[in-house]
């Protein structure tokens, strides 16, 4: 296997450096962030780092990049407090890496993309419509992550609503049902397909499978 040390990774043009350590950890969630300012524009960015952190009660997170130039979607959530986190499906992945272009901050990419803002009552943060998962999440807190200087947001889900046919009895979500889709790297897409699940593990108890395909 080849070997690059720290020092190598370090002096890498800025491109390369990117794409390796992007895409060294794994796949990653892709997920569209949709805020909406206090003047009422929306705005919509993909985003690969929203991880759960908790489930008593429901958490997840989230890393902002540097503040050292301006964030709609973070600038947005810290006026109003709340955004909705929407999965990626295979057919939106064109327009959902769209939104990762640098537009000014009164576009919308809801308006330079196909995708378009769903709304739910009593909810003044667009969904993003046909999204098969969507979070609709209050800001909670933040971290300074002082060694690159970026932001962990933290944030409670608040209403999670789903299409049904991803639903197990057990409530667990079968996401390959609907072709979400998870980031390779910076801008590779990929289409996960399960292939199997199992029970909790034991110390010295086999494996075993528990999934139902029929659920």
């Amino acid at each position: 296997m080849r070997n690059i040390s720290n020092d190598e990774i370090n002096e890498m043009d800025k491109i390369r450096r990117l794409n390796l350590i992007n895409s060294c950890t794994g796949y990653k969630s892709a997920n569209l962030i949709a805020t909406k300012s206090i003047s009422g524009l929306t705005n919509l960015a993909v985003f690969s780092s929203v991880t759960h952190i908790g489930s008593n009660p429901p958490m997840i997170s989230f890393i902002t990049r540097p503040l050292s130039v301006k964030r709609d979607t973070y600038n947005n959530i810290k006026e109003n407090g709340y955004f909705t986190v929407n999965h990626i499906t295979e057919s939106m992945i064109k327009d959902a890496h769209h939104t990762s272009a640098n537009y000014d901050e009164n576009i919308s990419e809801f308006d330079k993309t196909n995708l378009i803002e769903e709304y739910k009552e009593s909810i003044s943060i667009p969904f993003v419509q046909n999204s098969p998962v969507q979070l609709y999440c209050k800001y909670l807190n933040e971290y300074h992550i002082k060694e690159n200087d970026t932001v962990h947001i933290i944030a409670s889900i608040e209403n999670l609503f789903f299409d049904e046919k991803l639903l197990h009895k057990d409530n667990w979500l079968q996401l390959d049902r609907a072709k979400v889709v998870a980031i390779n790297g910076l801008d590779g897409y990929a289409l996960p397909l399960l292939k199997d699940r199992f029970a909790y593990a034991k110390p010295d108890i086999k494996t075993k499978s528990i999934l139902d395909y029929g659920a």
